[in-house]
């Protein structure tokens, strides 16, 4: 479904998101230009949330480990849906990253009620891409994401968004409700889901308007809060939980 809604260019939306967040590194500094206090020295502990496949979580580790050196990171995909989960195990066998290593593992989970399985204050980066628009509760989820990261932590979501452009808009709006659901019915003898997937990006908020739910339940956001990637199809959003007396 992402291939369709992107054209296939999510897979380098994903590319540069990791690149963005640079896992591993143990000089990354906090937004407001500190060094992030939660962050540890030894490996990151990331949690990667609706990310079943595996897609986001295998990058975070390729990172971590070619680019930054670093070995020790650690990251736990939670995904609602147990048939992604036992894809995203399947993928991992092709991995340096598959069972004896301890640095993957899979959860099953719902991101607006993880207090059983997270503890507070656990987590040095929280990613979720293309998945917190199925949300029930965002604002929910949000808090959760809150709750589990240390101060300093870094709570990061790639997502379909707003595209900026009027004219491109029009042709993309004209292309997902026009062309999407046809092709899902015709290709996978479903159009329902392809119908239900172009009407949750447009119902997803705007920009401007998640960049003020991020910052509503607690989180510091860097800058404008967001960086459009092929003219606002999609966008990544940041925030960092405040350090301890830190002002939001």
């Amino acid at each position: 479904m992402n291939d369709l809604m992107s054209g296939g260019i999510h897979r380098l939306w994903k590319d540069h998101f990791v690149r963005s967040l640079n896992p591993g590194n143990d000089a990354s500094l906090s937004p407001s230009g500190g060094k992030a206090g939660g962050l540890a020295h030894g490996g990151w502990k990331i949690l990667d949330i609706a990310g079943g496949t595996g897609d986001v979580a295998f990058r975070l580790l390729d990172h971590a480990t070619h680019v930054n050196g670093d070995d020790g990171t650690q990251v736990t995909v939670a995904d609602i849906n147990a048939a992604m989960l036992s894809e995203g195990r399947k993928r991992s066998l092709q991995t340096a990253y598959a069972p004896p290593s301890a640095r993957l593992r899979f959860l099953e989970a719902n991101a607006e009620n993880l207090g059983a399985v997270i503890p507070d204050n656990s987590i040095d980066l929280y990613t979720v891409a293309f998945g917190i628009r199925n949300f029930t509760n965002k604002r929910a989820a949000l808090r959760e994401a809150l709750r589990v990261l240390k101060p300093g932590g870094v709570f990061a979501c790639l997502e379909f968004s707003k595209v900026t452009n009027p004219l491109l808009d029009a042709l993309y709006k004209r292309w997902s409700f026009g062309a999407i659901p046809l092709i899902g019915q015709l290709v996978a003898g479903d159009r329902d889901s392809y119908q239900y997937l172009v009407e949750s990006i447009e119902r997803f908020p705007s920009q401007e308007e998640f960049r003020d739910l991020i910052r509503d339940v607690g989180f510091v956001v860097p800058g404008q809060g967001w960086e459009d990637l092929t003219a606002g199809v999609a966008a990544i959003h940041k925030g960092v939980k405040p350090l301890e007396g830190q002002a939001r």
